[in-house]
């Protein structure tokens, strides 16, 4: 079992950066590739970002556009989000997700790939 929380979300004004934490806990957390999703309301759930389980790798949603990045700390059993130049668009739930994985390099955009889920976090993107 691994436990995930996230944390960092909040309520910005459009234009603005937050960063995204999700602290893992249970298994060891290298054996795991992470990818962060995102659900609006009335929407599907979404992958933001896919993360390999040494970091190395990283594959973005085309809505990213260059604005979000992805990162690890294996050292500190995390997983981060920073995301910039932020839009009303970007107002959901964001999740963090781990799958466990053979492979130190591929990363997985398809959220059924996912073993375990943290609660979320809400950001809000005021306009």
């Amino acid at each position: 079992q691994v436990q995930l929380v996230e944390s960092g979300g909040g309520l910005v004004q459009a234009g603005a950066s937050l960063r995204l934490s999700c602290a893992a806990s249970g298994r060891t957390f290298s054996f795991y590739a992470m990818g962060w999703f995102r659900q609006a309301p009335g929407k599907e759930r979404e992958l933001v970002a896919a993360i390999s389980r040494n970091g190395g790798s990283t594959n973005y949603a085309d809505f990213v556009r260059g604005r979000f990045t992805g990162s690890r700390d294996n050292a500190k059993n995390s997983v981060y989000l920073q995301m910039n130049s932020l839009e009303p668009e970007d107002s959901a739930v964001y999740y963090c997700a781990a799958k466990g994985a053979i492979s130190y390099s591929n990363v997985y955009e398809n959220q059924y790939d996912y073993d375990y889920w943290g609660q979320g976090t809400q950001v809000t993107v005021s306009s």
